[in-house]
């Protein structure tokens, strides 16, 4: 992997983690078309860094609310903090007992099987479609809501269903304002990714690579800016509810990958 390689791998993640389009199913397909497994396990420190990259974006964009999360927390009278890290708690519940107990069929679906990565696509252009015919409330997240979403956030692990569009989409038709549902989908992903990384710290082979330190640095700087201008752009494209512009980009790519790939 060179310099090139790294800055467009660090576009993909940033762009594709946020943006409803399925960062692990464009990563896929970047792997068969570049004909390397460099983000595969093959590859875990790279794979890491780019994620770890995203995750910082995020921090640093919603540093504000999450600031003030955290220091509600040390305020005894304050409950809305408390409720809100207790929904994040639920949500990252499903998608940490599938990462857990079930990482060796994740790890098969990672196979370069285009077939599969183009239908998951599909189905993602379908959800987003869906949020412009679904009239839209203004309800406020619950914890049987956080659950649901949480619930879309572990059923993302199939490359092609997109993350951020499963649960943005999954908490708008539950009735939920799209600003707190955007917010909500990118903040329930932090623990994800850290606890992902966490295990691959202590159980993978992450240190065992060929990659030199330049171009990890390379990939983290080039994850890190573009996370933070898609994330930025993602919450400004839910509140005008423009995300069915992107299921038609899901349905091309997707179609794509099933009959040309």
């Amino acid at each position: 992997m060179n310099e090139i390689d790294a800055i467009v791998l660090g576009i993909i993640q940033g762009l594709t983690e946020f943006l409803p389009v399925s960062s692990s199913g464009h990563l896929e397909i970047a792997r068969t078309l570049l004909d390397t497994k460099q983000l595969a396990s093959d590859n875990l420190l790279m794979t890491s860094i780019l994620h770890f990259a995203t995750a910082l974006s995020t921090i640093i964009v919603f540093k504000e609310d999450i600031l003030d999360i955290f220091f509600g927390l040390s305020k005894k009278k304050n409950k809305n903090s408390k409720s809100y890290v207790i929904k994040i708690l639920i949500a990252i519940i499903p998608a940490g007992i599938i990462g857990f107990f079930m990482s060796e069929e994740i790890e098969f679906l990672f196979s370069g099987n285009m077939q599969l990565v183009g239908m998951m696509l599909v189905i993602t252009g379908i959800l987003l479609f869906l949020t412009k015919v679904i009239k839209s409330k203004n309800f406020e997240i619950n914890n049987k809501h956080a659950f649901i979403i949480g619930l879309s956030q572990a059923l993302a692990v199939v490359p092609g269903i997109s993350r951020s569009g499963a649960t943005i989409c999954t908490s708008i038709f539950l009735g939920n304002n799209k600003s707190e549902s955007a917010k909500f989908s990118f903040l329930i992903v932090i623990p994800v990714i850290f606890g992902a990384i966490l295990k691959d710290v202590i159980y993978g082979n992450m240190f065992n690579n060929d990659v030199e330190f330049k171009i990890l640095i390379i990939g983290f700087i080039s994850a890190f800016i573009t996370g933070v201008l898609a994330c930025r752009l993602m919450i400004k494209i839910v509140e005008k509810n423009n995300l069915i512009y992107f299921s038609f980009y899901c349905f091309i790519l997707g179609l794509s990958s099933i009959f040309f790939l």
